[in-house]
């Protein structure tokens, strides 16, 4: 098997909400958007995003009103303090600080307007 890409759909009440977010703040670009759906990818190859609105019809019924939760999408990052601070210079204030686990991993965690929660995360050794 060859995997040329990978996305991860979330399901949210407000597409274009959570579109801005990670567009204003992650550097993501939107490649096709309808109503109730939107796909955003960035150039650097990191993971692809699709938001779809909960209720639309091209979910399985038993999905249609499933809100995403328990989700967190986690980006590794080089420099923790400067994205941090960029954040909170966009208006973006963490959910959880900067913190460091007891193995090492320094995380933080913010939310964009529909609750998905995004991780920043930095390793030590890397």
């Amino acid at each position: 098997m060859q995997i040329t890409s990978s996305a991860i759909s979330l399901t949210v009440d407000d597409v274009p909400a959570s579109s801005k977010f990670l567009a204003d703040h992650f550097g993501y670009v939107v490649r096709m958007s309808a109503d109730g759906f939107a796909s955003l990818g960035r150039d650097d190859g990191g993971v692809d995003l699709i938001f779809l609105r909960r209720g639309i019809e091209v979910l399985p019924p038993e999905l249609r009103q499933v809100h995403t939760a328990g989700t967190i999408v986690a980006f590794v990052v080089d420099d923790l303090e400067a994205e941090q601070a960029r954040l909170r210079a966009e208006g973006v204030e963490p959910t959880l600080p900067i913190r460091e686990e007891p193995w090492g991993e320094r995380l933080l965690l913010v939310a964009d307007p529909n609750g998905v929660v995004y991780e920043l995360v930095e390793w030590p050794d890397r």
